[in-house]
């Protein structure tokens, strides 16, 4: 990992996210999340690397996908490991709602948790609350210890949950303790990140989303100086989503030992799930978001806007690109 690949890596998700934000508002996820994906392999197989998909998306909802071990790249050079979304909320891409985005984490070879496509149970907080908050304990005492590390009240707290039928008992409880409860249709990697950023009014991500953007978020929060931690959720009594009806809790499990992944139960830290020695996340809008602003589409131009957050050298870089058409004629500011 150097800087230079850093700039790919960049390069990567803003046309992951053009690719997909020409689909933005047309009701089309599906063409929206293969428009992505296809611009993500295409741009990742023009950097000199040894680059492997180790975590994708796609295999739960049987989407187009970065498959899990795909090879990506040139095939010489550094050997690099990839959680990908090539189109994160891609119902929000479809309908033209906030926080859609095309996301990745990248790390050397083996830096990165390796596991399906399943679902994480999540708990992200702020770098005041790291260590100190724990995905064991009940979210009211979560909340009291969130309220003293950032010396606000528990009625000041804003915590952010997937909306979903899994989430009822735990919004009843958020609320029943004074916090302000945020729902998400979709796209949790985004809130997680917030968590890492202050003013952004998010304090907290509970709940259970997606397994490859829980190990996208890690990689962030990581670098952040965050809390992130992440357990695997294999039950679908627990997960209870309908794209998991024919799937069974033994089957699943089984699954995950044919993936050398033994300790089911395991409670995973941030640097756990993005254990490399050089860590980078890259995040481009595709519709505008709390972090940066989605694809905007000019006569004479692209404009797009992304997070690189890497430990490389401990940075968060907030970018504004603007993507020059072939015989423009003028750009203006």
């Amino acid at each position: 990992m150097n800087q230079t690949l850093i700039q790919e890596i960049l390069e990567v998700v803003e046309q992951a996210a053009i690719a997909s934000a020409k689909l933005t508002g047309l009701g089309q996820k599906d063409e929206a999340d293969a428009a992505a994906v296809e611009a993500m392999r295409l741009r990742m197989g023009k950097i000199e690397m040894k680059g492997k998909i180790v975590i994708g998306e796609g295999e739960r909802d049987e989407a187009p996908m970065l498959y899990i071990g795909e090879e990506v790249g040139s095939g010489r050079g550094p050997g690099v490991d990839f959680a990908v979304d090539p189109c994160e909320g891609t119902n929000l891409c479809a309908n033209n709602q906030r926080g859609s985005m095309a996301v990745l984490a990248a790390s050397d070879t083996g830096g990165l948790f390796n596991a399906p496509d399943f679902y994480m149970n999540k708990l992200a907080a702020p770098p005041a609350a790291k260590g100190k908050v724990d995905i064991r304990n009940s979210a009211t005492e979560n909340l009291k210890i969130l309220s003293d590390c950032l010396d606000l009240s528990i009625d000041e707290l804003t915590v952010v949950v997937m909306d979903r039928t899994r989430h009822k008992d735990l919004i009843k409880e958020i609320r029943g303790c004074g916090a302000k409860v945020q729902p998400i249709s979709d796209g949790d990697v985004q809130a997680a990140i917030a968590c890492g950023f202050a003013g952004t009014g998010t304090h907290c991500l509970m709940g259970i989303g997606a397994a490859p953007e829980g190990v996208i978020s890690a990689a962030a929060m990581r670098a952040l100086g965050g809390h992130f931690q992440g357990q695997l959720v294999y039950d679908p009594a627990i997960a209870q989503t309908s794209e998991w009806a024919d799937y069974t809790k033994e089957g699943n499990i089984k699954r995950l030992n044919e993936m050398g992944i033994t300790d089911i139960d395991k409670i995973y830290e941030a640097n756990e799930l993005a254990s490399g020695e050089n860590v980078v996340f890259a995040g481009s809008g595709i519709t505008d978001g709390l972090l940066f602003d989605g694809v905007k589409f000019e006569r004479d131009c692209v404009r797009t806007s992304s997070l690189v957050i890497s430990t490389l050298d401990s940075t968060a870089r907030f970018t504004n690109t603007v993507h020059i058409k072939d015989g423009a004629k003028s750009i203006s500011l």
